[in-house]
Parts: structure tokens; C-alpha cells; sequence
């Protein structure tokens, strides 16, 4: 797909190329009351020193979030600090940055990626909290099959969790493909994270996932500081909009830089959902201009 289609496409769901960029779109959404979480694009590292260029972007996200008093934390991708290259200089990095992070009083989310990373990102994660390391935080996805049990092995630590439906695609062996089987697999790893007392990111555009996770957290008497809702930046604002004014916590991921081109491609063609709401919105917004503000 030619860059100028993709950027036009991706305008909306990428803050930009540059920091000053997430800055801005920051911001605007702690205006609005949300809270954020911004990820450098930048995986698939395949060069050691492309891991020390990397760690340096986020400690300059960091450096900004406190300069500009942000509400907003990090989400780090394991490959993209070295994982693929070196598990032991992937661990040094992260750690390097959590460190980094707890002495702002910030918080670092370790992101989830295809089942080939699962048990060396949750090892990592179990190493670095045993290493006295709580600003960090973890995510897994439940359409994977072992994602209950893998809940109950992190539920001594009271981990905090982003739960998402997970968008690479695995074996039938591993994961599951029906749509309601996905959906059944959320709420039984939502009700089993809110059982083990851990801190969630509900990280969803369902809307019966959302109204699932509102009973859950009815039914268990929670508190808006003991959970959050997570969306993705520009996708369904209306109904991120209208869990805020529900007054539920809800978290945007802000992605930005170089690497926008490879992110915007991996969203389209691993995430027909998303896709599908992208070229949706993208034909109202050249039918309808005025509905979307573009008067």
C-alpha cells in the first residue's frame, strides 16, 4: 500500500513522526480528562545498537512527561529493546529504563507480542518484580488459551495487567479463533485478574466487553482506582468519550515515530476489526465532513 495512502489513513491513530507530536496529542487528551500511554514505534530491532537508540527515546519521553507534567506512562515492546537479538540485553534494558522511570515516580508497561515471546516477556516481568521493581506492568492477551493460567502463576504478585483480545494470529493449537470464544476467554481472564486483586487496563473497543467488565466491576464493589479502561487513539473517541463521562478511568495509546509506516501496515492487515472501523470512518469523513469537525 503506497506511504501517502497509508499516512492519510493513519493520521488520526498515530500522534505523528516526532515527540513534540505525542506531546501535543497528550495534552489534549488530559484536557479531555484521559489519561495516556505512549509507545516509540520501533520493532523488530534486529541491530544491538538500534536497542541503545531506542532506550534513549524513551527516556526522553519520560524527561517530557515530567517536564510538561503529563498524565501519561510508557509502553515498551520487548523485541524493540533486543529481545530477538539477546534475552539478556533485552532484560538490561528494560530494566535500565524501569529504573529510570521509578526515579519520576512513572510507570513502564511491558507489551505482549506473538506467542514465540510469551514466556520470555512474563520472565523478564517476574524478574524485574522480584528485582524490587513495581512501576512495571505487563499485558496479555486472551485469545490465547493458556492466558488463565498464566494469571494464576503472576497472581502472587498482584501484577498490574492490561488485558486485550490480542491481535497476532497463532496456531488453533494456542489460540482461539471464534469470536465469541475470544470474547468468553476476556471476561473469564478479566473476572479471574479482579479475583487475584491485581490493578486491570481493560483494553477494548467491544462495547459487550465493555458492559461485561461494568458488571464485573459492579458486582465486586471496585473502585475507579482499581481498574482502567484502555483504547487505541482514534478509534470509537465517541465511546472512549462516554466511559469519561461515566467517570470510569480510561487510558489512549499514543504511538508515534519513525516507524509509523510498519505500524499503521501491521494494525490493517493483523486487525480486520480495526481496519474495518478505519476505512468506515474514513469514508464518513469524506461524505459527511462536517459530522467530523471539518467544517
Amino acid at each position: 500500500m503506497p506511504r501517502t495512502i497509508v499516512r492519510s489513513i493513519s493520521s488520526r491513530y498515530i500522534a505523528g513522526s516526532e515527540l513534540a507530536d505525542a506531546t501535543r496529542t497528550v495534552r489534549s487528551l488530559n484536557a479531555r480528562g484521559m489519561l495516556a500511554t505512549i509507545d516509540v514505534l520501533g520493532e523488530e530491532i534486529t541491530v544491538a545498537d538500534e536497542t541503545e537508540e531506542i532506550s534513549r527515546a524513551y527516556e526522553e519521553v519520560l524527561m517530557e512527561i515530567d517536564r510538561r507534567h503529563l498524565q501519561a506512562n510508557v509502553s515498551v515492546k520487548p523485541t524493540a529493546f533486543g529481545l530477538g537479538l539477546d534475552r539478556a540485553l533485552c532484560l538490561a534494558n528494560v530494566k535500565r529504563l524501569v529504573d529510570f522511570a521509578r526515579r519520576r515516580d512513572n510507570f513502564v508497561r511491558v507489551d505482549m507480542e506473538d506467542a514465540t515471546t510469551t514466556d520470555a516477556t512474563l520472565g523478564m516481568y517476574r524478574e524485574l518484580r522480584g528485582a524490587g521493581y513495581d512501576n512495571l506492568g505487563v499485558v496479555l492477551q486472551a485469545s490465547l488459551k493458556r492466558t488463565v493460567a498464566d494469571i494464576d502463576a503472576l497472581a502472587d504478585l498482584r501484577p498490574s495487567v492490561r488485558i486485550c483480545k490480542g491481535i497476532y494470529v497463532e496456531s488453533p493449537d494456542i489460540q482461539y479463533h471464534d469470536f465469541h470464544a475470544v470474547q468468553t476467554s476476556f471476561v473469564n481472564s478479566l473476572s479471574a485478574l479482579f479475583d487475584a486483586q491485581c490493578y486491570v487496563g481493560i483494553a477494548t473497543h467491544d462495547e459487550w466487553l465493555i458492559a461485561e467488565a461494568k458488571r464485573l466491576i459492579s458486582e465486586r464493589g471496585l473502585s475507579r482506582e482499581d481498574y482502567e479502561f484502555q483504547m487505541l487513539l482514534g478509534v470509537r473517541p465517541q465511546l472512549g468519550a462516554s466511559l469519561v463521562a461515566e467517570r470510569h478511568r480510561l487510558r489512549i495509546y499514543v504511538p508515534f515515530g519513525a516507524y509509523w509506516y510498519e505500524y499503521s501496515l501491521r494494525r490493517l492487515q493483523e486487525n480486520p476489526g480495526i481496519a474495518g472501523y478505519i476505512a468506515s470512518d474514513t469514508m464518513t469523513r469524506l461524505i459527511h465532513p462536517r459530522r467530523n469537525g471539518n467544517s
